[in-house]
């Protein structure tokens, strides 16, 4: 366990290399044939692949719970493996799985991926609120326990988010209430050098309005941004909640997947080499792009 809290880990890491997160997501029918047929096996030897060349160009990685799901126990236990080779390369992990539930269930949840005795230990995971403010209270008080993060769905970039996220109640949309209904939650696991909370917001980059409303209600929390690449939002709409830190703008982490790990380059390369240069390009390009705009 980190004698540091997960925000000041993960401001600090940004701080140095900037705000890029490299989503790992082993879309079958994407990873490319140097690794073998679609299978968990293939899906651990890519994600490692990934992460050596993630290695001291970010600060940390999102392996994606369900798309290892799919194998079974075996993804499982792929997913464990590549989140062992970032943990080893001193990458913070953040797991995607979006759990949520009551009672005994989420303390299962918890414990699995933020207890002291986890089976998919993590620094971070993402959980969904959409249950009640309580049920995101055994995440909460693991995290507060183990200087570990809980991310929090708020305003997601899907174009469905609009269903439900962004229905009116009492005048407001239901993400600015999730956001400020955080607040005890976002205190708690405030980093005492930093001041910025390991309670962490999913505030979308295809949303960027919506994110700096958010940003308004949510005061300290990081954020995770997703939308950025693939899903068409540009640097500066991903970084439009963040604020102005003693490097540039900070405020969280900006999530890029299929972009920096599946590029045409990679997925037609015939060698191993050619692949790593691929996206050791991707990743750069990236990173560049988005350090630039937290200058401008």
């Amino acid at each position: 366990m980190s004698q540091l809290s997960f925000a000041d880990r993960l401001v600090t890491g940004t701080r140095k290399l900037g705000p890029l997160c490299v989503g790992i997501d082993p879309h079958p029918a994407m990873m490319p044939a140097i690794f073998g047929a679609p299978s968990a096996k293939a899906a651990s030897l890519w994600g490692r692949a990934v992460i050596q060349q993630c290695a001291g160009k970010v600060a940390i990685v999102k392996p994606q719970a369900g798309l290892f799901e799919r194998w079974g126990w075996k993804g499982l236990q792929a997913m464990e493996e590549v989140c062992a080779a970032a943990r080893d390369a001193g990458l913070i992990v953040l797991v995607d799985a979006k759990r949520g539930d009551i009672g005994t269930t989420v303390e299962g949840y918890a414990e699995g991926y933020l207890g002291a005795a986890a089976a998919f230990p993590c620094d971070a995971l993402t959980v969904n609120p959409y249950m009640g403010v309580e049920t995101l209270e055994n995440f909460v008080a693991l995290a507060e326990k183990h200087n570990r993060g809980v991310v929090v769905l708020c305003h997601t970039s899907n174009p469905g988010s609009k269903d439900f996220q962004a229905q009116l109640i009492n005048g407001e949309p239901l993400y600015i209430q999730v956001a400020k209904s955080l607040a005890p939650m976002i205190a708690r696991l405030r980093g005492p050098q930093t001041n910025w909370s390991g309670l962490m917001l999913v505030a979308g980059a295809t949303g960027p309005d919506d994110a700096k409303r958010i940003r308004e209600a949510a005061g300290g929390a990081l954020f995770l941004v997703p939308g950025y690449g693939a899903q068409g939002a540009g640097a500066r709409e991903a970084l439009a909640s963040f604020v102005k830190g003693p490097n540039g703008l900070e405020g969280g982490v900006i999530n890029a997947s299929r972009s920096v790990t599946l590029p045409e380059a990679a997925k037609s390369a015939v060698t191993a080499a050619d692949w790593d240069k691929a996206i050791s390009a991707a990743i750069d390009a990236a990173q560049a792009e988005l350090l630039a705009a937290t200058k401008a």
